[in-house]
């Protein structure tokens, strides 16, 4: 086993909202899930915050909500 999900769906999106843990994602076609911080991101400490880029699993099952599995470097 290699670690990686077979049945996810991975999107690019924008963080546009963050409130008690969870964060909205607008997704690159335009809709809008419900994510928390994946295990591995808490682990590390990885913050992230209002307008960053992330990449997001989702379940085929329920596509309103998701995991944020990786924060894209933001040139400031």
């Amino acid at each position: 086993m290699d670690g990686k999900k077979k049945d996810v769906l991975r999107f690019r999106g924008k963080v546009i909202d963050v409130s008690k843990g969870f964060f909205r994602v607008e997704l690159e076609n335009g809709k809008i899930i419900l994510a928390y911080l994946s295990g591995s991101l808490k682990k590390n400490f990885i913050k992230v915050g209002l307008g960053d880029q992330v990449e997001v699993e989702v379940s085929p099952y329920d596509l309103t909500k998701g995991r944020i599995v990786w924060r894209y470097a933001t040139l400031k």
